[in-house]
Formats: structure tokens, sequence, C-alpha cells
């Protein structure tokens, strides 16, 4: 998440496009009292939000810890893997519990159709804390998984777009995934881009998408 990217860090574009986000009254970053995240925290402070340090393992408790800290009636998630957020993305998902705040869960990722790295996550004030309080193993450290996936019935909504471009990969997890990020960005420039202009470039430049093709995703497991 620190890692450099068109002259600012990961990091640094997930906080922006939050920022430029519609809806959105406050950005925290999240991360565990670790030493090593010790920079992720001075990133913080000098991106000027506020940050939120609890366990290094369980996500979720450090979830909860920002919604108790700031009194927030929902909570959106992006992870920091994902510098091309995309603000209208976010924008729309905030839109549709605000239009209907008795959703518990509003997201890109219930039918993915969305590059992988654009997720968008929004989960509200009462669903967290029942996540938080009954949530065990891979739900923990996975945040919102316990949400749509497990037995417990949660109100949740969510956003598709078509044409689906659920085969197209931009989350950093790899150097491959990096080298590629890195070409998308330089036609792009260091900017939050929209979410069919990404799409668009990968479509009509198979030369990028070439570059992390063989990466594959992690799955989903309890331990």
């Amino acid at each position: 998440m620190l890692r450099p990217l068109g002259g600012r860090p990961v990091l640094g574009w997930v906080v922006r496009a939050a920022q430029q986000a519609e809806g959105v009254d406050e950005v925290v970053i999240a991360t565990s009292t670790a030493a090593g995240d010790d920079a992720v925290a001075a990133l913080g402070e000098e991106l000027g939000v506020r940050v939120v340090r609890g366990s290094e393992d369980d996500v979720l408790s450090r979830f909860a810890l920002a919604l108790e800290e700031t009194g927030a009636d929902a909570v959106v998630r992006l992870t920091a893997d994902c510098p091309l957020a995309d603000p209208a993305l976010i924008s729309s998902v905030v839109s549709m519990w605000r239009a209907d705040p008795s959703l518990d869960y509003a997201a890109t990722i219930l039918v993915r159709t969305l590059p992988r790295g654009m997720d968008v996550e929004l989960a509200s004030k009462d669903a967290l804390r029942i996540a938080d309080a009954e949530a065990e193993s891979y739900h923990r450290t996975h945040v919102t998984s316990y949400l749509y996936d497990s037995k417990r019935q949660f109100r949740t909504m969510g956003l598709v777009v078509q044409p689906a471009a659920n085969d197209l990969r931009v989350t950093l997890d790899t150097a491959e995934d990096g080298e590629m990020l890195d070409a998308v960005v330089a036609e792009l420039g260091d900017r939050a881009p929209a979410w069919h202009e990404v799409v668009d470039l990968l479509r009509t430049r198979p030369d990028l998408t070439r570059i992390n093709a063989e990466v594959r995703q992690k799955q989903m497991t309890d331990g």
C-alpha cells in the first residue's frame, strides 16, 4: 500500500478516491498496531485523515473500532491494494444505502461485473456490529463476508454494470499486477479514473492485460 504509483503511494490513490466520492463524510485508515504499520499511520497523518489502529489479524474488529470512534451510521470498505477505485462507484453505493437505510449491506460484489480491484462495499452500523459480535474464522479477516455468506439473513443490494468486465484485474497483489498498474497510470495519468475508462483502455490494449493475465486471485478460505 506504500508502493509508489504515478508519483504517490498506492494508499494515497485510495484515500483520494474516497475523498472525492459524494456522500462520504469522513475517510478513515483502519490499520494495525504492529510496528510494520507505523509507516501507514504516518502516511494517514500526512494525508490529513483519521487513523484507527487495532488488531493485525482481526480486521473486522478494526472496522468496528473505526465505527465506534467516528459514530458513523454506515461504513464503506475500500481495500488499500485497489488504487483505481472510482469515486463515482463509491458515490453510487453510498447513494443506494442513503436511499434505503434499512439495507444492511450494499456493494458491487454480490454479482461481480466490475474488474477485480474496483470493489466497493458498504455495511450499516447495526449489521457491522452484528458481524463483529457473531463472525468467526475467515469472516474476521474478510470483514464483510459474514454479511453475504452466512446463514443469517441480511438485507443486501448489489450494483451491476454492463457489459460485464469481471474478467479484468486491476488489484495489486503481485509484481505483475504492479507492472500492469504502472502501465495503466502511464496512459491515464495521476487521477482517479472512471471505471469505464479503465475498462475501455484494457479492452483496446491486450498488451496491458497480458502483463498480469496469469495471476490467479487467492480464494477465501477458513484458516
